[in-house]
Formats: C-alpha cells, sequence, structure tokens
C-alpha cells in the first residue's frame, strides 16, 4: 500500500481487515501528503515520481499487488490513477490498483449510477469529484463534507460525525453511499450502518484492500464483519 505521510488511519485498518486471512500481509510505503486542496502546492504532492519511488521499494518486499491507498484521481481526474497504475507495473513488473479505480470497478460491476458522498474536503475539492463522476455518468444524488484541509484532521473526525452524514445522505435513497476518503475512520463503522439503513456503503480504504487481494489471488469473502462489498461482489 502506498500511504499519504500524515495518514494515521489506513495502516491499522488495513491490517485489520485481512486478520481472517493469515497468510496474507499489507506492508505500506508513505511518500509526502500533508493538505487536500487544489492549490499548485497541494496538487504537486501527487506527482508521479515520488509516488514512483515509493512502488520501488516497496517491489523490493516481492509483493503481489501494489495499491495506491488514497482518493486523489477523484478530484485530479480518474486518468490519473490509470497513468500511474501502467508506470507502477512498468517500473516493477507487479499488478497496480487504486481506491478510486477500485470503487469505479465496483459501482460497475454492482450497476450503481445514483450515488452518495461523504468527505472530510473542501467545497472546491468536493465539487472537483463530483464533476469528475458526473463527466463519468454517475450522478452523486446526495453529498456531505466537512471543508477541511490539512489530511491529519481527516483521522480526528469522529465516528458519529461519520454516522450522521452517513444517514443524512441515505434519506435520499442512492444506490450506494462511498466513505470517500482513506483517512475517515469509516471502514469499521461500514457493518452497522448497512444494517442499520440497507443501502451498500464502499469505503475507499476497502475499495483497495477488495482489489489488491483479488489481485493477489486471495478469496475477499473470507473477509467477515467489514461490510456487504467483501461478501457480495465478485
Amino acid at each position: 500500500m502506498l500511504t499519504p505521510s500524515s495518514n494515521t488511519t489506513l495502516e491499522p485498518v488495513t491490517t485489520a481487515m485481512i486478520a481472517d486471512i493469515p497468510e496474507a500481509s499489507a506492508h505500506f510505503g508513505r511518500f509526502r501528503v500533508t493538505e487536500i486542496a487544489l492549490s499548485g502546492k497541494a496538487l504537486a504532492q501527487f506527482d508521479d515520481s515520488e509516488i514512483l519511488r515509493s512502488a520501488e521499494l516497496l517491489s523490493h518486499a516481492k509483493v503481489q499487488s501494489i495499491g495506491w491507498n488514497g482518493t486523489s484521481s477523484g478530484w485530479l481526474g480518474f486518468d490519473a490513477d490509470e497513468r500511474l497504475c501502467r508506470r507502477i507495473t512498468e517500473a516493477t513488473g507487479i499488478p497496480a490498483c487504486t481506491s478510486v479505480l477500485a470503487l469505479n470497478e465496483i459501482f460497475d460491476i454492482t450497476g450503481v449510477k445514483r450515488f452518495a458522498m461523504v468527505t472530510p474536503y473542501l467545497d472546491e475539492v468536493q465539487e472537483a469529484i463530483i464533476r469528475n463522476y458526473s463527466a463519468s455518468g454517475l450522478q452523486c444524488v446526495a453529498e456531505r463534507h466537512l471543508r477541511k484541509q490539512d489530511n491529519y484532521s481527516f483521522s480526528e473526525v469522529s465516528a458519529d460525525e461519520i454516522r450522521r452524514m452517513v444517514r443524512e445522505v441515505a434519506q435520499e435513497k442512492p444506490q450506494a453511499i462511498t466513505i470517500f476518503c482513506t483517512n475517515l475512520r469509516g471502514a469499521p463503522l461500514v457493518e452497522e450502518l448497512e444494517r442499520e439503513i440497507g443501502i451498500p456503503i464502499y469505503d475507499t480504504i476497502s475499495t483497495v484492500v477488495w482489489k489488491s487481494l483479488k489481485q493477489a489471488g486471495a478469496d475477499t469473502r473470507r473477509i467477515k464483519g467489514w461490510g456487504s462489498l467483501f461478501r457480495d461482489v465478485a
């Protein structure tokens, strides 16, 4: 997993998620990400060259998948992740995936066209994500965001705040809800919230774990207690 340097959530969540697959292990490489915004400085954090250096170091561990555990192509454009995956595989010979491309694949498999989104992001970032999905033919019918910029602060959002946002967007009856940020502690809440609201919830830490395990040849249905994604999406 390629990890934003200021993220404190995805590593423990990923490790806990794969505990039911004892032959699987997760390994992490960090690169500098401290803020999420559309300024030149903030966008420059996602330059492929630094990410590729981290990917090359992870390849030394002979991993079977390299995942970008982040959501930057939501606002940069999905082609940014497609290009990154190609470059990682060209440089390392290892299959690559990302949180957002995995989410998009899940939407395609499950036929989702109307979704809702929960994030901690600024207005401008949220609007860019919605535009990119709209251009791909997917309608965001409800959204909530917290107007935060400091990446570390996303991890401090409480479980109750995440529950509140999910419950509010669920009122618009989307086909699915995405918790769209890998430093929000949403994944551990998915199982309980799906039972409560009856709508699939796809957290972006979960989506890249799902895809990474598939690339490594593991049966994702062995993951229990982390939501319908692992039970229902082949």
